[in-house]
C-alpha cells in the first residue's frame, strides 16, 4: 500500500517553487537531481546512508532511518533559507543607512 503525503503548501501554487529550491539546494549538496522529479533524491539520500528506502510503502523502515533521510535533505534547505533570509537582512539594512 502506498501512502500519499498530506503535506499542503499553505501558498496556492507554491508547490513548483519549493520543488525548485529542493532541486537546487540538493545539486549542490552533490546529488543528481531530476528538477521535474525532486523528490526522487531521497532514494539516492537513502542509498547513500545505507537506508532500505524503496518506492511505495516503506513499513519495516524504523523512524531513525526515515529520520536520518529526511534530515539529510530538510536540514540542507533549512540551511539554505537561513542562509538567504541573512543575507536579504544584510542587504536591506545596507540600503537603510
Amino acid at each position: 500500500m502506498s501512502r500519499r503525503s498530506r503535506r499542503k503548501l499553505l501558498v496556492t501554487g507554491a508547490e513548483q517553487s519549493v520543488n525548485a529550491f529542493k532541486a537546487e539546494v540538493m545539486r549542490r549538496e552533490g546529488f543528481a537531481v531530476d528538477p521535474s522529479r525532486p523528490n526522487d533524491v531521497k532514494y539516492e539520500v537513502a542509498k547513500e546512508l545505507g537506508v532500505p528506502l524503496q518506492e511505495g510503502y516503506n513499513g519495516q523502515l524504523s523512524t531513525e532511518d526515515a529520520g536520518r533521510v529526511g534530515g539529510r535533505i530538510g536540514g540542507s534547505m533549512v540551511r539554505e533559507m537561513i542562509r538567504l533570509a541573512q543575507e536579504n537582512l544584510t542587504k536591506q539594512n545596507g540600503s537603510n543607512e
